[in-house]
């Protein structure tokens, strides 16, 4: 029998950057932290990062938030990246694990990490990725390291293994998370699960699929041909 979210050992994540979905899924207590990126508040038409950073975090203190850098300069994402540190024990500061020129961020892992900034490190699609990283974390420091596994399948290739192999390798780190990232479907949950992931980053729609966990396919079966009778006469096709 599929298990239901509450029976699964991953902690689920809700993905987004609208205030009121947000403060929604924060009654939620199955939604075990927050994360967000810059291209998640354009789409909702964040204009201020910092206030809207600010607010989320002023009002979501008791879970996890992922706030991210903006920048392609690794001097400048170190003093955005202090600057989000500030405004919570809870935040986490999002650094994408290369800038655009394909210039690595380890360096700059290794100097926020060192002085107790909890990092998520984001973009993560190797496991060649996921070692410098480790190497450049300070191991007393929570952290979280992201892969895209939603990404890396989208290439064909499945990121199952990729995932074992990262959870093996944080083994003898307790302090830092896996984390699998940008799910295509609401089956990736439970893939993550199986992958020995600590974290899901889940965006409300996919959320909301929850109520089809054990769904009779019988009765799913006879609702998809509903729908598609239903569409068809309300099209008013004729042959």
């Amino acid at each position: 029998m599929t298990k239901t979210l509450g029976e699964l050992h991953i902690k689920i994540f809700a993905d987004g950057a609208e205030r009121e979905s947000m403060m929604a899924l924060a009654a939620n207590p199955l939604i075990k932290g927050f994360t967000t990126n810059p291209t998640l508040m354009c789409k909702a038409g964040i204009t201020d990062y910092a206030s809207f950073a600010r607010d989320i975090a002023s009002a979501i203190k008791d879970r996890p938030l992922s706030f991210e850098v903006f920048s392609d300069d690794f001097a400048e994402m170190e003093r955005q990246a202090r600057i989000i540190a500030s405004w919570g024990k809870n935040v986490y500061v999002k650094i994408p694990i290369t800038n655009t020129q394909r210039e690595p961020s380890y360096a700059l892992i290794k100097r926020l990490a060192s002085d107790g900034i909890q990092l998520n490190v984001t973009a993560v699609f190797t496991i060649a990725q996921v070692e410098g990283t480790i190497a450049a974390l300070s191991p007393d420091v929570p952290a979280i390291i992201s892969i895209f596994a939603g990404r890396i399948a989208d290439t064909g290739r499945d990121p199952l293994p990729l995932m074992k192999e990262a959870k093996a390798l944080l083994a003898s780190f307790p302090r830092f998370e896996l984390l699998w990232a940008s799910p295509r479907e609401f089956l990736n949950i439970f893939h993550a699960e199986e992958a020995g992931a600590d974290i899901i980053t889940v965006t409300p729609d996919l959320l909301k699929k929850a109520e089809k966990i054990g769904y009779s396919l019988d009765d799913f079966s006879v609702e998809t041909v509903k729908m598609f009778y239903d569409d068809g006469k309300k099209a008013g096709f004729v042959l």
